[in-house]
C-alpha cells in the first residue's frame, strides 16, 4: 500500500553511509555524551564528598563494561536484522508486537529528546562564552534546529560529511587532553571546590544513582544498528565496523576522563562543567582550551544528527507494518525519509519552545526511553540465540543476558531516582504512543479488510456512470475538463449554480456563449437564493442519485496549476471547498483535475 517515492529500488551507493561518515552521522549522540555523562556521575559521588569521588573510576568501569556488552550485542543485533529498527526488531520479532511498539515508543522519544537536549546544551555553551546571547536563547535554539533539519532533508550522505571534521577535531581535542593529563605530574591548574573536602559515607544506593546518572553517556549506542539501511554495501559489516569503532572510542574517552577526575580531585563547580575543569588542569588555559571548548559546544549541537539518523529509518519501519501513516515509508531524491526528518523538527521544536530552551528541564527524563529499549533487545537477542541455535550461541546468549540484567538495573535505578523528576512523562510517553501505532494498525485492517486485500476480487464491469463537471465561465478549462469527462463516463453534465438575488445576468450571458460555444454536452442550471456553491451542488448530486438511472456519480473538478508558487496563492480555492463538501455529503467520486497552465511572457 506504499512505495517510495522515486521507486522501491534501492538507490545510489554514493546517497548512503560509508563507516567514518556513518561514525559521524550517527554516533554524535554517543561521542558528546562524555561532555555531561563523567559529570553526571561526578554531581552524584560529590554528596559523600572527596571519598565519594574517588569512586569516580570503579563506577565509571562499570559503565563501560555495560557499554562493551551493548556494543557485542548490537553488533549482534546488526547482522541478525540488517533491515535496521534495532530494538523495535528484535522485540517484535522475539517477543511479540506488543514489546516491539513499546521499545520503538521509547526509542522515538530517546531521539526526540536527544534533539532537543542536544541543541539545547549546544546553545547553552555558546551562551556561556557570549552571556549577551542568553536572552535569545530560544531564538538560537530554533536556528541551530532549523540548519540541521534543512542539512538532513538535503541527503544523509551530504550531512554525514558535513559532520566529519568537527567530530573529529572533538575526539581529537578530547584524546590530547587525556593524553596531557596522563603525562603531567602535576595540574596546570588545581581544581577546587568547596564540596571536595566534605566526607560522607558511601552506600550502595549512592552507587547505583551515580552509575545509573552516568548511563546517560551511553544514549546514542543504538543508532546505528536502527539505521543500517542508510550505509553502503556492504552494509552489515560497515555498519558492524562502525557499531565497534563507536565502543571502543567511547569506552577509552569515557574512562580516560574519568581517572583524570580522580587523579586531579575535580569536583562539580556551577561555574565551570566538568571536561572543562580536565582541560584546563591538563593543557592550561591557552589556546586549546578555547579549542576544546568550541568543539563541545559544537558537536553537543550537533549531536542531535544522531536522531536525525535513526528515527526516519525506525518511523519508515513501523509505517512499513501498518503502525504509523505510510508516508513515513516514502523516501526522496537522496534517500531521505523527509517526513520523519519534518516531524522529529516540529516535535523537538515544540519542547524547545515549551521550556524555553533549558537544558536541566529535559536531563530529568533523558535516558530513561533508552534504557527500555536496551532491555527489550537484550532480552530479545537472548530468545534469538536460544530459538536459532548456531556455533557459539550459549556465550553470545549469557552476553545479551547480562546485558538484559545490567540494563533493567539501570532502567529501575533510573525511574526510582528520577521518577518525581517528571521521570513518570516518559511512561505516560510510551503508553501513548503504544496505543497510537496500535490505533494505526487497526485502522489499516479496517481498510485492507474493505478492500478485500489478499483475495481475488470479481471480474470487472462496465457501469452506468454519470460525469458532472462544476462550470463558471466558458474558458480553456473548461474545455479541458468536458474533454476528459467525455472520456470517463456515458453521460456528461456541466453545472453552474447562480443566485437568484440581483440581476441575472451572468446567467444569461453564460448560456448564450455555451451556446454558441456548442460543446455537446448539456448545461444544467442551478439556481439558489442563498450565496452558497456547494450546499446546491450537492443538493442536485443527491438528487441526481436519488433517480436510480446511474450506478455511478462521478464529479470532475477543473483546476489549474499555476508555474509560480507566488501565483498560487492568487486562486480561490474552490477547487478544494467543493471537494471537502462533496466527500462528506454524497458518495460521488470525486476526480481534481490539475492543468498546467503556461502564461504569456
Amino acid at each position: 500500500m506504499a512505495a517510495s517515492e522515486h521507486g522501491t529500488g534501492g538507490g545510489h551507493e554514493r546517497d548512503r553511509l560509508t563507516a567514518p561518515e556513518g561514525l559521524a552521522a550517527l554516533s554524535l549522540d554517543a561521542l558528546a555524551s562524555v561532555a555531561y555523562g563523567p559529570e553526571a556521575i561526578v554531581i552524584v559521588l560529590a554528596v559523600a564528598g572527596s571519598v565519594g569521588l574517588g569512586y569516580t573510576v570503579p563506577v565509571t568501569a562499570a559503565i563501560v563494561v555495560l557499554l562493551t556488552a551493548l556494543t557485542f550485542s548490537y553488533r549482534q543485533v546488526i547482522a541478525a536484522f540488517p533491515n535496521g529498527g534495532g530494538a523495535y526488531a528484535v522485540a517484535g520479532r522475539h517477543l511479540g508486537r506488543g514489546a516491539g511498539l513499546v521499545a520503538a515508543a521509547s526509542l522515538i522519544i530517546d531521539y526526540v529528546l536527544n534533539v532537543a537536549v542536544s541543541v539545547s546544551a549546544g546553545v547553552a555553551a555558546l551562551t556561556s562564552a557570549y552571556p549577551e546571547l542568553y536572552r535569545d536563547r530560544v531564538l538560537w535554539c530554533v536556528l541551530v534546529l532549523a540548519l540541521i533539519t534543512a542539512v538532513n532533508l538535503y541527503g544523509a550522505a551530504e550531512s554525514a560529511r558535513l559532520m566529519m571534521v568537527p567530530t573529529g577535531v572533538f575526539i581529537a581535542a578530547v584524546f590530547t587532553v587525556i593524553a596531557a593529563g596522563l603525562l603531567r605530574s602535576q595540574p596546570v591548574a588545581q581544581p577546587t571546590h568547596p564540596s571536595a573536602g566534605a566526607v560522607q559515607g558511601v552506600g550502595l544506593l549512592l552507587l547505583l544513582h551515580a552509575f545509573a546518572s552516568g548511563c546517560s553517556a551511553l544514549t546514542g549506542v543504538e543508532a546505528i544498528a536502527n539505521a543500517v539501511p542508510t550505509f553502503r554495501s556492504p552494509r552489515v559489516r560497515r555498519a558492524q565496523r562502525t557499531e565497534v569503532a563507536l565502543g571502543g572510542l567511547l569506552g577509552a574517552m569515557l574512562l580516560g576522563l574519568s581517572f583524570l577526575i580522580s587523579r586531579f580531585h575535580v569536583a562539580p563547580d556551577p561555574a565551570k562543567t566538568v571536561l572543562a575543569q580536565l582541560t584546563e588542569a591538563s593543557i592550561g588555559h591557552s589556546v586549546g582550551f578555547y579549542v576544546v571548548q568550541f568543539a563541545t559546544m559544537v558537536l553537543l549541537a550537533l549531536a542531535a544528527n544522531t536522531s536525525f539518523g535513526g528515527l526516519p529509518v525506525l518511523a519508515s519501519l513501523l509505517a512499513r507494518d501498518n503502525c504509523l501513516p505510510h508516508v513515513f515509508w516514502l523516501r526522496a531524491d537522496r534517500q531521505v525519509y523527509r517526513y520523519g526528518v519534518v516531524v522529529l523538527a516540529v516535535v523537538a521544536l515544540v519542547l524547545l519552545v515549551a521550556v524555553e530552551g533549558d537544558t536541566q528541564a529535559l536531563v530529568p527524563v533523558f535516558a530513561i526511553g533508552v534504557f527500555i529499549g536496551f532491555t527489550l533487545s537484550q532480552a530479545g537477542m537472548v530468545r534469538h540465540w536460544w530459538l536459532d541455535g548456531g556455533p557459539g550461541w550459549r556465550w553470545r546468549a549469557a552476553l545479551n543476558g547480562l546485558g538484559a540484567v545490567l540494563t533493567a538495573a539501570a532502567l529501575v535505578i533510573e525511574l526510582t531516582a528520577k521518577f518525581r523528576e517528571r521521570g513518570w512523562l516518559v511512561l505516560v510517553a510510551v503508553t501513548v504512543l503504544v496505543a497510537l501505532f496500535v490505533s494505526v494498525r487497526r485502522a489499516y485492517g479496517r481498510i485492507g479488510a474493505a478492500l478485500h486485500l489478499g483475495e481475488l476480487p470479481g471480474r470487472p464491469r462496465r457501469c452506468r456512470t454519470l460525469v458532472v463537471v462544476p462550470v463558471g465561465a466558458v474558458n480553456v478549462l473548461t474545455r479541458e475538463a468536458l474533454g476528459a469527462a467525455l472520456s470517463l463516463g456515458d453521460e456528461v453534465r456541466a453545472v453552474t449554480v447562480v443566485h437568484t438575488e440581483g440581476p441575472d445576468a451572468r446567467a444569461e450571458e453564460l448560456c448564450e456563449a455555451w451556446s454558441a460555444w456548442g460543446p455537446e454536452v448539456p448545461l444544467s442550471v442551478v439556481r439558489t437564493p442563498s450565496r452558497s456553491l456547494t450546499r446546491p451542488l450537492v443538493d442536485y448530486l443527491r438528487a441526481v442519485g436519488a433517480e436510480g438511472r446511474y450506478e455511478r456519480l462521478v464529479v470532475v473538478i477543473p483546476e489549474m496549476h499555476l508555474p509560480r508558487p507566488w501565483l498560487r496563492l492568487l486562486q480561490n480555492q474552490r477547487g478544494a471547498v467543493l471537494d471537502r463538501a462533496i466527500r462528506r455529503h454524497t458518495g460521488a467520486v470525486i476526480c481534481r483535475l490539475r492543468f498546467r497552465l503556461e502564461l504569456p511572457a
